[in-house]
């Protein structure tokens, strides 16, 4: 039994993440940050004292987030995808390259979004490495099963226990075939399975994971270190004295 949850209040790990892949520059040397497709030519300065990597960028925590969607003849796809996370109260934002998702994201402007965990990362992993363009039926390959959500024209995979439900908001096009989605939840669910004794999310029980982009491996979302709202306490009490 699945409890749903008709608040656009959302669980997600990250916020909207911007990768960069040049790996120029060592300690005591000036950078050159060359983008073929822009004419200015900006010079990076060391920051003495650190290693520099110039515009080689580690962002961290990377969610892993597993987005489904509907071809034309409604055949289920997912793909994982690590640049993405919440970007407002109830959106979400993503760049995608050229893939069978953004086709199908393009076509039906709808799309679920789930998260991988420590139990499904073989079948999580397995979507990130397989296109759906090569093999049509991938979902039912990992051994997965859906749900048709009931309120967008999107798949639900049975065996993520959280869910959002997303309509597309905007789908700002590259000239590459890619493109930045920002979608508007309009549900979240979750299975029982995961839910605290108060009826809420527990990630201690769903266990997700993020994408360490510095070494190329999963980590599971770690221990509670702190309250938000709560732990800068400490220092704004000490002001008041």
């Amino acid at each position: 039994m699945k409890k749903f949850f008709k608040s656009a209040t959302v669980v997600l790990v990250g916020a909207f993440l911007c990768l960069a892949c040049s790996n120029k520059g060592q300690n005591g040397e000036t950078n050159v940050n060359e983008n073929p497709n822009d004419e200015s030519k900006v010079e990076v300065k060391d920051v003495e004292g650190r290693k520099n990597f110039a515009d080689k960028a580690i962002i961290t925590p990377l969610p892993a987030i597993m987005i489904a969607t509907w071809d034309a003849e409604e055949n289920p796809d997912v793909m994982m995808a690590a640049w993405g996370g919440q970007c407002g109260p109830k959106h979400i934002c993503f760049e995608l390259s050229a893939h069978k998702t953004t086709d199908n994201i393009r076509l039906k402007k709808a799309f679920t979004i789930s998260f991988a965990t420590k139990n499904d990362i073989v079948q999580s992993d397995y979507f990130g490495i397989v296109s759906a363009n090569d093999v049509p039926d991938k979902v039912a390959k990992a051994g997965f099963t859906i749900t048709k959500s009931p309120n967008v024209d999107a798949p639900i995979i049975n065996e993520y226990k959280l869910t959002l439900e997303c309509k597309v908001v905007t789908f700002d096009e590259d000239e590459n075939g890619g493109a930045r989605v920002v979608g508007e939840i309009v549900n979240m669910s979750a299975d029982e399975s995961i839910l605290d004794e108060e009826g809420n999310v527990d990630l201690d029980k769903l266990q997700p994971v993020v994408f360490d982009s510095s070494k190329n491996t999963y980590r599971v979302v770690g221990e509670k270190v702190g309250e938000a709202w709560g732990s800068g306490k400490a220092i704004q009490e000490k002001e008041v004295k």
